[in-house]
């Protein structure tokens, strides 16, 4: 579920102006689309199940690299820096939400205290990019209030529309088109319908009402939960097992695990 999520959030991100146009202006996604997103799920999965240590160096890397890079604005000739607290927060508060959106509506076992405190956790990794702790929503209402405020900046620009198109149809080897067709089609559809209606709005594609969306998560996340744990730890780069092996034997990321 968290490739939906993952997605979901990228769609989101591509509405904020500034902060798409960074990505755009410095990403080779479209030559490697694959490999940005095994960069940004390589990181998610370090800062989730790796060592203190590790995720301190994928963060310095991250920071490393946005103090290297800008960005224009077109119509002003304006450039400003990749890592502006702002830009930084937003793509950060855009990625807490999906994961948290999408975990929470495909069924899985959290309660109101335990979805606040993992928005708070949160707010570490947020340290790792560069983000001041007490800068970012520490609980849910702090971020929908976030959300709202930044709402009047979001639209869907032509580089919005780039993305859009790319999530829809990603390159990919001609042998594997009946595989996107068929898989990651399905994966972003759902992504882009869990979106929030504003979002639907901006970029101008329906969606199927809430209550539908909620049953597809639903169903897609008991399907994939019915699939033997020990298989789904052997996805790669095989984070959960290194992690389990470094913890001891009897580690286990588990549901019940949530409240601890």
């Amino acid at each position: 579920m968290m490739w939906v999520a993952g997605i979901r959030a990228l769609y989101l991100q591509a509405l904020h102006p500034r902060a798409v146009r960074g990505v755009m202006q410095n990403s080779d996604f479209r030559r490697d689309a694959w490999g940005r997103l095994r960069s940004i799920a390589n990181f998610v999965g370090t800062t989730t199940y790796g060592t203190a240590e590790a995720a301190e160096k994928a963060g310095a890397r991250v920071r490393r690299i946005h103090t290297m890079l800008t960005a224009a604005d077109p119509e002003t000739g304006e450039r400003y820096r990749i890592d502006d607290p702002e830009l930084l927060l937003w793509v950060h508060c855009a990625e807490i939400d999906s994961y948290l959106h999408v975990l929470w509506h495909s069924g899985f076992p959290l309660t109101d205290t335990q979805a606040d405190r993992y928005v708070g956790e949160q707010r570490v990794s947020a340290r790792l990019v560069g983000l001041d702790p007490e800068d970012v929503p520490a609980d849910r209402a702090q971020l929908a209030r976030y959300f709202e405020k930044v709402l009047p900046e979001l639209a869907a620009g032509p580089e919005a529309r780039e993305v859009d198109d790319f999530l829809t149809r990603p390159p990919t080897h001609p042998l594997l088109l009946p595989a996107r067709a068929v898989l990651w089609r399905r994966v972003a559809g759902l992504a882009y319908a869990a979106l929030p209606p504003y979002a639907h709005e901006l970029y101008g594609r329906p969606a199927p009402p809430p209550a539908a969306v909620t049953r597809r998560l639903r169903v897609t996340g008991t399907m994939l939960r019915c699939v033997p744990a020990r298989l789904r730890w052997q996805l790669p780069p095989k984070h959960i097992l290194r992690a389990m092996s470094r913890l001891g034997p009897g580690s286990r990321p588990a549901p019940y695990k949530v409240d601890r």
